[in-house]
């Protein structure tokens, strides 16, 4: 995993944030990333073509936020995405990490061993989902 600070977005991690947000936000969230140092983008790439990301936010009292995660559909079910989560412990050792995700991941989250808990409709017809993972080491 490496981080991603280019100022220049590379096609590849558009693609990617495309799927972990709207694709009207890809430029604004990537900008985000860039000017922020409490945010922070990190990707898994093959032969210089990203397939997966994640972005986090760095919390106060030793928690970090995961913003933003998307792996390639095709390499779905690899554990990609969950090597990515070891990887943000072993980085920076939180105490938790904390998610908000819709019904569609909420099973990923499930399965890595968040708790999970409904912030019931958020948006028109859109459940949303609050996961807080306590991180053992």
């Amino acid at each position: 995993m490496r981080e991603i600070d280019s100022n220049k977005m590379h096609p590849s991690v558009n693609k990617l944030l495309s799927y972990a947000t709207s694709a009207e936000k890809v430029e604004r969230e990537y900008e985000k990333y860039m000017a922020s140092p409490n945010l922070n983008l990190y990707g898994e790439a093959a032969a210089d073509e990203f397939f997966a990301c994640i972005g986090i936010a760095l919390l106060e009292e030793g928690n970090c936020e995961i913003r933003h995660i998307a792996v390639l559909p095709e390499l779905r079910g690899k554990n990609i995405a969950s090597g990515m989560i070891d990887a943000i412990c072993q980085l920076y050792q939180p105490d938790q990490i904390l998610a908000e995700t819709d019904r569609q991941a909420v099973e990923f989250y499930r399965n890595y061993g968040f708790s999970i808990a409904s912030l019931g409709e958020k948006y028109p017809g859109v459940e949303r989902f609050r996961c807080v993972y306590k991180v053992k080491f």
